[in-house]
């Protein structure tokens, strides 16, 4: 993994000095593969109280690092993380987290590098977790009004599926819509969680809930918008995955049934 810089190079212009957001520092990690076509996008939305970005390519074949260095010299908030071989979308995450933990953000916000996940919803997501009320929020789509007829009917049931089966093992009943990627965590969840034992693909959302419980960590969901049709293209393949992410799940309830048991002893 690498990270870029270019210390004689000036941006264009200056983002100005740390806004914050209620008195704490907000960095957004954004995963990337193959999205030189969206990257663009979901750093001109980005609003101004964050005080970091960091775009984490997982090994692109596109232009993606190209273009996330050009677009580090428009805006002085962009880190660039390169991965030296491909880890998925959960590889990719966990990178991020681990540069907020390293350099002590209060609050580590995700964000797709594909543009579906909606600048505007971004305060909502925070205020639980800046106001104290949870450790670690995340979006649910299934909330929004009439959600069922904006996602994409193959979607909508193989993430229903999935959630009901995380539930369980992550012990988190009043959570739905496991996986959405869209979430926020405070200094506590970056510190405590062991980064490089999450599942590094598409079952990252689900193995991070149960880690989550597991530590007691206090988890909200948050209504957000479901957002298709700006241009995203889903690397997903529900059929393919669903049967990855249930072994995940499966392995992940026993986990939390030993580990659980262990402390009550």
């Amino acid at each position: 993994m690498t990270c870029r810089t270019n210390p004689t190079k000036q941006p264009k212009y200056q983002i100005g000095p740390s806004k914050m957001y209620k008195s704490k520092s907000v960095c957004v990690v954004v995963p990337c593969f193959n999205e030189g076509s969206q990257i663009g996008l979901v750093v001109r939305t980005m609003p101004s109280i964050v005080d970091k970005i960091i775009i984490v390519d997982d090994k692109s074949t596109d232009e993606t690092v190209q273009i996330a260095l050009k677009l580090k010299n428009e805006d002085n908030r962009i880190v660039v993380v390169e991965h030296t071989e491909n880890q998925g979308v959960g590889g990719a995450i966990a990178s991020g987290y681990k540069y907020a933990r390293d350099e002590d953000f209060d609050m580590a916000v995700v964000m797709a590098g594909d543009g579906q996940m909606d600048p505007e919803n971004l305060t909502t997501l925070l205020d639980p977790v800046a106001d104290g009320d949870c450790d670690y929020s995340k979006g649910n789509r299934f909330l929004w009004k009439n959600a069922y007829k904006m996602v994409p009917k193959t979607r909508f049931m193989g993430n229903t599926i999935l959630s009901f089966l995380t539930k369980i093992a992550s012990g988190y009943w009043h959570v739905s819509d496991s996986q959405t990627g869209y979430t926020v965590a405070n200094k506590e969840v970056l510190r405590e969680i062991d980064w490089d034992s999450m599942y590094k693909r598409y079952g990252q959302p689900n193995d991070l809930l149960i880690k989550l419980n597991i530590g007691n960590f206090r988890v909200r969901d948050v209504a957000i918008k479901p957002v298709y049709g700006v241009g995203e293209q889903s690397k997903m393949k529900v059929g393919r995955v669903i049967f990855t992410i249930t072994n995940i799940i499966l392995r992940g309830f026993l986990n939390r049934m030993f580990t659980v048991r262990r402390q009550v002893i």
